[in-house]
Formats: structure tokens, C-alpha cells, sequence
């Protein structure tokens, strides 16, 4: 028996049938992730909607919110991967942040039900749930391996990919309709629970993880290993395009998610679930980009495919933007499908491109320099939407938003992927 794992994921390969027949660890890890991403997906909304609804937020107000709630990965995501390839329980780490984050949710419908919920309490909120979410994030994706065998990892993340590809198209309008009905405070109380669920299902699984390799010469320096990360994204010329990409979808994206609770509540007059229903429509168009990613490339060629899609949605930004009532609300919200397709696409194609360049070694650090970016991102973004929507107004900066995802694809055209019809697979010699 191998050191450090549990007899369940060892014995797998003698014991044929459906993961979620033949091992118990996997399906208590998959009933945790599909709760709790149902469960993030009523926080998106619903604590945003109480600023604007219950304590009457201003654009500046709730841009702070959507910035200080990804914050952690901008203060923390480089270091965060180099600090959990050196702790041995990953397990543990998930189970804490899972309570951390219920406690922390739960405490907005304690404080809106006695009467003392402020915005400061949210602020503290978000950023303290941030930084248990990157150590989640960052723990769960090295867990897998120790209760699944590794010629079965890629079914079990074909599972948990599908399993979220449901849940951001039903989560959204589920989260609306739950806010509608219950309130957005009430709503937080729900998301609670789904993080204490998670955490029972997570502190069932008996597999134990092997303790992590120790370092080459006995001894880590933190500092330099997030450097030769960030020295093989920028100075390799096609994971430096592929950077730049991501960072400007997701700086775009988020400015667009922060500011539609104000343009669908104060603006339009819509409803709480109306906006879970638009925010459902990138999840259909992300699966629709999934599922023909491979087809669509292998016709347009994998490398210049890319940019010819990224230009071939332009149109689409322009369309977004004019968002209101009656048929502008249907316009728009075939926009957002399709841009998002175009993010399904890239997801695809780019992370396995990334996955097949980068050397085994550099893998940690790989993703980790581009979780930073992409996820940094995300913070500068909203404020960005906050001083716009403040002192410009909602709708211009829903344009500047949708100006960033219209210029996307320029990055993966000036540069070296522009003519090429197949990506490498494996690192190409400088």
C-alpha cells in the first residue's frame, strides 16, 4: 500500500463502475462542491443587493464591495500557492475555510435581523471570505489526486466540470428567485448553510494525502519560486499574450458584474430575479463554448481561431451596453451569451495549452501567476466601476466594461499565436 492514501482510491482500477458508485470520498467531495458553488452563486448576488436595496449603497460603495471581495487574490494569490505545496492536510485547510466563510455570511441576516447591519459589516465580509476562498481554491484543485487514482482524474473532473457548468446556468436564476422570495439577507442565511454542509461532507472522507515531497537541497525560498513563475508567464510569448487576454475578459467582466445589480434595480426598476435570469445566460453560452471549442478550432485553426472569434463578438459589445426594458433587455442579453461563448472557447483551448507548455515542475507556479493576474484583476476592476458609475454614471461605465471585452483579442493577435493554426504542445526551445 502506497504511503499517505487511503485504500479507496488505490483499489479503483480493480473496481470498474461509476466514481460516484465505487468511491465513497469522491462523492462526498462532489456533494461539497455542488452545494457550496450553488450557495456562492446566492452571495454574488445577494450581498450586492443588500448594499443597494437594504442600506442604499452608492455606485462608489459598491464598487468598493466587488473590489474588496477578490482583493485576497491580488494580496495573497502568488504566495497562497507556494505556502499549500508545503502543507500536508489540504483537507483541513478546506474544511476551515468552509467554516470561516459560514460564519462570516451568517453573520449579515444576524446583523439585518436585530437591526444593525452596516456597511462596514459587509466590507469585513467580503474581504475576510476572500482570503479563505483562495486558500480553498488553492487546496482543492491539489486534493483531487489523493482520493481519485490518476487514470481516473479526468473523469472525475469531467463530473465536477459539468456539475458547474449546471450550476452557472441554473444558479443564478435559483439565487434570484431564493433573494425574491426570502429577501437578500435571508438569502446570505441559505448560502451559510451550503458552507457547513460542505464542510461535514469534506470531514467524512477518511483518504489521507500523501505528505508533500521535501525540497530540493532541504530548503524552500518563497521569494524565488514565485519568481521563476512569473519569469516563465512573462517571458514565454505566448502565455504572456494568454495573460494579458484573461486579465482584460476578467477586468471587463467584473466591471460589467458589479455594476448590472445597479443598472437592473435603480435604473431599469427590474427585479432580484429578473437579474439572476440575465446572469444565467453566461453560463449557457461558456457550456455552448465548451462543448464546440474543439470543432470550432479545428476549423479556424486553434491559434488564429482564437483572435478571429475574440473580433467576430465585437459587435456584440456594442450591444450590451444599451441594455433597458422590453426588446433591449432580450438584445442584450443575447450579447452576454454570446461574448460568453467566447469565454467558454478560450477556457478550453487555453488551459490546456497552458497545461501542455508548461514544464511538470512549473505547473504550481504557472497557475498561480495566472490565477493573480486574472483573479487580481478582478478587484481593480471594480473599483474602477465605482468611481465610473460614481461620477459618470451607471451606463458609462457598463460602456467602458464592454470597451475592454471588445479590445480582448488584440493581445493574441500581436503575437506569435496569430498565424497559427495548431498550438505547441510542448515547450518550445529558446
Amino acid at each position: 500500500m502506497a504511503e499517505g492514501r487511503g485504500t479507496e482510491a488505490e483499489t479503483l482500477e480493480e473496481r470498474p463502475g461509476s466514481l460516484f458508485r465505487v468511491n465513497r470520498s469522491f462523492r462526498l467531495l462532489f456533494a461539497a462542491a455542488a452545494v457550496s458553488m450553488f450557495g456562492t452563486q446566492i452571495r454574488l448576488l445577494a450581498l450586492p443587493l443588500v448594499a443597494v436595496i437594504v442600506l442604499n449603497a452608492s455606485p462608489g460603495q459598491v464598487g468598493v464591495l466587488g473590489m474588496l471581495g477578490t482583493i485576497a487574490f491580488l494580496l495573497i494569490g502568488l504566495p497562497a500557492g507556494a505556502w499549500m505545496d508545503r502543507v500536508h492536510g489540504r483537507r483541513r485547510v478546506m474544511v476551515v475555510a468552509d467554516l470561516v466563510r459560514a460564519a462570516l455570511v451568517g453573520s449579515v441576516p444576524v446583523a439585518y435581523a436585530l437591526g444593525v447591519l452596516a456597511l462596514p459589516q459587509l466590507y469585513v465580509v467580503v474581504v475576510l471570505s476572500g482570503f479563505a476562498t483562495v486558500f480553498f481554491d488553492v487546496s482543492s484543485q491539489s486534493y483531487l489526486p489523493a482520493i481519485v487514482s490518476r487514470d481516473r482524474l479526468v473523469e472525475a473532473n469531467s463530473h465536477l466540470g459539468g456539475m458547474e457548468a449546471v450550476n452557472n446556468v441554473a444558479g443564478p436564476a435559483g439565487a434570484g428567485f431564493l433573494i425574491q422570495l426570502i429577501t437578500a439577507p435571508l438569502a446570505a442565511a441559505v448560502d451559510a448553510v451550503g458552507y457547513v454542509w460542505s464542510a461535514l461532507c469534506l470531514s467524512r472522507i477518511r483518504d489521507r494525502e500523501a505528505p508533500p515531497p521535501p525540497p530540493e537541497g532541504g530548503k524552500r525560498h518563497l521569494v524565488r519560486e514565485i519568481r521563476e513563475g512569473l519569469v516563465l508567464v512573462f517571458g514565454h510569448p505566448l502565455l504572456r499574450a494568454i495573460a494579458i487576454n484573461g486579465a482584460m475578459v476578467n477586468m471587463s467582466v467584473s466591471m460589467i458584474i458589479v455594476i448590472m445589480p445597479l443598472m437592473f434595480q435603480r435604473e431599469l426598476g427590474l427585479s432580484a430575479f429578473t437579474l439572476g435570469l440575465f446572469f444565467a445566460v453566461d453560463g449557457i453560452g461558456m457550456l455552448l463554448g465548451a462543448l464546440t471549442a474543439r470543432r470550432v478550432t479545428a476549423w479556424l485553426g486553434q491559434g488564429r481561431g482564437l483572435w478571429i472569434i475574440g473580433l467576430a463578438v465585437v459587435p456584440a459589445c456594442a450591444v450590451f451596453p444599451l441594455v433597458d426594458r422590453g426588446i433591449w433587455l432580450w438584445l442584450a442579453g443575447a450579447a452576454w451569451l454570446v461574448l460568453n461563448y467566447r469565454i467558454g472557447v478560450n477556457n478550453v483551448i487555453l488551459i490546456s495549452f497552458r497545461q501542455q507548455v508548461t514544464p511538470t515542475h512549473l505547473l504550481g507556479r504557472m497557475n498561480a501567476t495566472m490565477r493573480f493576474l486574472m483573479h487580481g484583476v478582478l478587484s481593480l476592476g471594480a473599483a474602477l466601476t465605482g468611481l465610473i458609475g460614481q461620477f459618470a454614471g451607471v451606463r458609462t461605465a457598463l460602456w467602458v466594461g464592454a470597451a475592454g471585452l471588445a479590445l480582448a483579442w488584440l493581445p493574441l493577435y500581436f503575437s506569435p499565436m496569430r498565424k497559427m493554426r495548431e498550438l505547441p504542445r510542448e515547450e518550445p526551445e529558446s
